[in-house]
Order: structure tokens, then sequence, then C-alpha cells
């Protein structure tokens, strides 16, 4: 989960800017991902860079900014 890291939760991230890439194949290679916190106004980004024999999806996934990659799952639905 990606989540604020100010505010550490995800309830107030919006998304500001989307980019998926496939290859001819069909296979996800990456995404590219710019986030706003709308509570406290932090911006970040999430790059995740795809492989053939992906094992840990998190492995090649990268965050910089206001935002943090957590495993953690979200306290409230």
């Amino acid at each position: 989960m990606i989540e604020c890291a100010n505010c550490e939760t995800a309830q107030f991230l919006q998304i500001t800017r989307s980019r998926v890439y496939f290859e001819a194949d069909e296979l996800l290679r990456e995404i590219d991902e710019r986030y706003e916190c709308t509570l406290c106004g932090a911006t970040g980004s999430y790059t995740y860079t795809g492989t053939d024999h992906e094992v840990d999806p998190d492995a090649s996934a990268t965050v910089a900014g206001g935002v943090t990659l957590t495993r953690r799952k979200p306290e409230h639905a």
C-alpha cells in the first residue's frame, strides 16, 4: 500500500498522474504514478518496473518524496 509519509495513511492520497506501460506480449513493464495528499499537501511518486520472472513485486518498486510503500493493511475501510 502507498501512504502519505506525513499523515501515515492512504486515505487522503490522490493520484495526480498515472502511466502504465505494457509490452507487445501483454506483460506489465512499468507503472509510474504521482501522488498528492489532500490533507497536508505532500507530494511523491511511485515507480514499478517489472521483469519476466518477478518473485517479489515490491523489490522492483521505488517511492520518492512524501509517500511510503508499506505492506501494512489499512486500519479503516
